[in-house]
């Protein structure tokens, strides 16, 4: 007998072993599932080992809205599901989230930022942290955010903002019969403004380059099947990681060079490196250690910092955009203040000062994030069996998704309908619901960074109204939610663009 025929004989032999094996293994799978999932809302039969992982990638909108569908008619007010391996939990009721964000004990949840973070990001990151750790991390970050630091990036915002708006206007004008689509214009100005204002002249045009390939790399993983092999997005993702830490590494060891050299701080990472290199001389005369204080580390933290900003602000502008040119009144508004306050043809910047004064401005901008809140789901994982109600405890290890996007639509006044009045001085919702407005998160991972976020949304509000004339480009379903991942409008924001000042402002070349 040859070996074909003794491996068909072996493989026949032992084929219903392994079908009976594979039959257990799904009955197995499935009464686990039925076991966590209980009386809660959510599928009574999953796929084997995939769940509604293919419904997710195909839809994520419509998976997404029948979570919460599912949660508010059952009255639960949180739902089931399964996503390859994992058991999940959606959570739309905002007192309920609010357990999680708050996370009353330390092991009782982490936030993980991505359902498969930990692979993508590594182990050894700012989103991972907790305890004592994480609060002298945060401790040491807060200069970052004062409001000196916040002056030094506004004027270094608003020369990025003013060169691709200009460029924006020149495409339009060159082919004005066919809109122009947004999503990677405002991407790519993001990507820059990052750039600069974190780690400003360290990365020089061939690390921008490598910078902006890696980061579109990594962006496209996100939304990828978790298959870690050789040629799949998530793979390509990771390593593309790997390679942007290494490269704000280096800018962070370049910046501390500059400060011991006596140099004043001008972007992020400078502000962030004069404290630590002052802690790191207190430390050293006792020979003690400063813990993340290595290049690598600190790499690691930026990254966190430029994910976190990059592309939630690229779904507020170009919400912004959408929702402005919906509502012809609230633009005439927004025009009127900016008007008031500052010029283009003063060809000077935007003071701190002036944009603390644009009150309904920045009102805007929070509606904007309430109404359209761009990461609209902020994961965690269970550290151990958690009782979420009196009738159901979440099971160690379930990936759970508090709803930041349905908690915008809880308790605000006709929550359905944009209205920039409502974080008036007069009606103060922002104050009345805060519980409600959990865009930047709650508890201990609350986003240190949410003023600079609110300052470059106004920014980029003021000078986009006040140096363009714009028109969004209508077709049936253009403003719908895709997940990219952060939301955006279903075309990318198409819109036709002229120039509405005669001149520009010319402040960008003393930048």
């Amino acid at each position: 007998m040859d070996s074909i025929s003794i491996w068909r004989s072996t493989l026949a032999s032992i084929t219903p072993y392994l079908l009976c094996l594979l039959a257990f293994f799904i009955l197995f799978e499935q009464i686990t599932y039925l076991k966590k999932k209980r009386s809660l809302p959510g599928p009574l039969l999953i796929f084997p080992f995939l769940g509604n992982v293919i419904s997710l990638i195909r839809n994520p909108t419509k998976f997404w809205d029948d979570q919460a569908s599912t949660a508010k008619q059952s009255n639960f007010g949180f739902s089931a599901n399964y996503i390859i391996g994992r058991f999940i939990v959606f959570i739309q009721n905002t007192e309920l989230s609010h357990k999680v964000f708050a996370n009353v004990r330390p092991d009782a949840f982490h936030l993980i930022g991505h359902p498969f973070g930990k692979k993508l990001f590594g182990e050894h990151n700012l989103i991972y942290m907790s305890g004592q750790e994480h609060k002298d991390l945060r401790r040491r970050i807060a200069p970052n955010f004062t409001p000196k630091a916040l002056s030094t990036y506004i004027s270094l915002q608003q020369n990025i903002i003013l060169q691709h708006l200009k460029r924006w206007e020149r495409l339009s004008s060159q082919d004005p019969l066919n809109p122009l689509p947004l999503r990677f214009l405002c991407r790519d100005m993001n990507l820059e403004t990052s750039q600069t204002v974190f780690v400003g002249p360290y990365l020089n045009h061939q690390k921008r380059l490598d910078f902006n390939r890696d980061y579109n790399l990594f962006n496209v993983g996100l939304m990828k099947l978790p298959i870690d092999l050789p040629g799949f997005g998530f793979r390509k993702a990771r390593f593309a990681v790997s390679r942007l830490v290494k490269t704000l590494a280096c800018c962070a060891g370049e910046s501390k060079s500059r400060l011991r050299l006596g140099q004043e701080p001008i972007c992020l990472i400078d502000f962030w490196m004069q404290e630590l290199l002052k802690e790191l001389e207190e430390v050293a005369s006792d020979s003690g250690e400063v813990p993340h204080s290595s290049d690598i580390e600190i790499g690691g933290h930026l990254f966190d910092f430029l994910f976190a900003a990059q592309d939630a602000s690229t779904s507020s502008l170009l919400w912004a955009v959408t929702l402005l040119d919906q509502h012809p009144e609230v633009l005439s508004k927004v025009r009127e203040e900016v008007g008031k306050i500052w010029s283009p043809e003063s060809d000077t910047l935007i003071t701190a000062e002036q944009v603390r004064e644009m009150k309904y401005t920045e009102a805007v901008a929070r509606e904007i994030m309430r109404y359209r809140a761009p990461a609209t789901l902020v994961p965690h994982i269970a550290g151990e069996d958690f009782s979420l109600t009196e009738s159901y405890t979440i099971p160690k290890g379930t990936i759970v998704f508090p709803s930041v996007f349905e908690s915008s639509f809880q308790g605000f006044t006709e929550p359905d309908r944009f209205d920039p009045d409502r974080f008036s001085e007069e009606r103060q919702e922002d104050r009345l619901y805060k519980r409600n407005f959990l865009v930047f998160g709650a508890g201990a991972h609350q986003c240190v960074g949410q003023r600079y976020a609110v300052n470059h949304l106004v920014l980029f509000i003021a000078m986009f109204t006040s140096l363009l004339d714009f028109r969004r480009h209508r077709t049936d379903g253009c403003d719908d939610i895709a997940y990219v991942p952060t939301i955006c409008p279903k075309d990318d924001c198409l819109v036709y663009l002229s120039k509405r000042c005669a001149n520009y402002p010319s402040f960008s070349s003393s930048s």
